[in-house]
């Protein structure tokens, strides 16, 4: 069973020992892993325990439903708080410790005059509509790797564009964690496991996995034949009408590279070996779910 902590001073003293013998005796080198979580675990959250288990000795799992990074009107107050269950599935996969802070604890002064911004990559896709979104995870972000010290850290790639602003992050603030992106964890039918995927009813369960398929034919479509911009601009309008026609209601349906650049016609679908991702957000009933699907484009001219 995990450790828990709920104090920053617990946790920092009970990772010391850690720290020591990896300052004192190399070869006995203790890697630290941090799994950062909002808690309400599923099968998703637990891969990226067992990830960050093969790259490491030592794995904290955070869970914090963290107050900075909710929007006025969102679902902060009914956000599922579920400790005791989250604790007995981290046993499964053998995480050691939990650190579960108070909002006093993380946030002295709330909200808090310090923050941490991305700049111009939080301007798009769920930043449009989310405003402030992602300042508040770059600021619990940087301080549960402050708190942690870990030496990598493992996130989902389901929030796609939350891990390339957490790697530009790392990249600015000089970190020294390596950041794994652990692949989107799926349902049987294809839908992204969520925390959130709770909110459907039962018929919005059926319809929800119809995201991920129309992104799959999306792709294939990208991939099957040299496209223009003009092309691919009506094939992502034509996907947007049937996903909206099933029932759901697009926040945002973009092809950028994989790096989150904008397309452009001189490097899009006709050059060599550039990759790209197809990103979505939409709304079912009260289930706002995301997903996306690379694309690789690897054609010859």
């Amino acid at each position: 069973m995990p450790i828990i902590h709920h104090h920053i001073s617990a946790l920092r003293t009970a990772l010391q020992p850690y720290r020591d013998q990896k300052n004192i005796e190399q070869s006995n080198l203790q890697r630290i892993a941090l799994v950062p979580t909002m808690g309400n675990l599923h099968e998703g959250h637990l891969e990226l325990v067992r990830i960050a288990k093969q790259h490491a000795d030592i794995v904290v799992v955070s869970i914090f439903v963290n107050p900075t990074q909710f929007g006025a009107g969102e679902d902060f107050d009914s956000y599922p708080r579920t400790l005791d269950e989250d604790v007995a599935k981290l046993a499964t996969v053998d995480a050691d410790f939990v650190f579960a802070p108070s909002i006093d604890e993380m946030y002295p002064v709330l909200p808090p005059p310090t923050s941490v911004r991305a700049g111009a990559i939080t301007a798009q896709l769920c930043g449009q509509s989310r405003l402030g979104h992602f300042d508040g995870v770059g600021i619990v972000v940087s301080k549960l790797f402050n708190i942690v010290q870990p030496d990598i850290a493992v996130f989902g790639q389901k929030d796609y564009q939350q891990l390339a602003i957490i790697k530009q992050l790392v990249r600015d603030l000089s970190y020294p964690i390596d950041i794994i992106g652990a692949p989107i964890v799926r349902a049987n039918d294809g839908l992204a496991l969520s925390s959130r995927n709770q909110y459907l009813s039962a018929s919005e369960r059926q319809i929800a996995p119809v995201l991920h398929q129309e992104l799959q034919h999306l792709a294939h479509q990208l991939t099957s034949s040299k496209l223009s911009q003009q092309e691919a601009d009506s094939l992502l309008a034509q996907t947007q009408t049937r996903i909206n026609e099933a029932g759901f209601t697009v926040d945002y349906l973009e092809i950028k590279t994989d790096e989150l650049n904008d397309i452009t016609e001189s490097a899009a679908f006709n050059t060599e070996n550039k990759n790209l991702i197809i990103l979505v957000a939409a709304w079912l009933g009260r289930a706002r779910l995301l997903d996306n699907q690379l694309v690789a484009v690897n054609r010859p001219l």
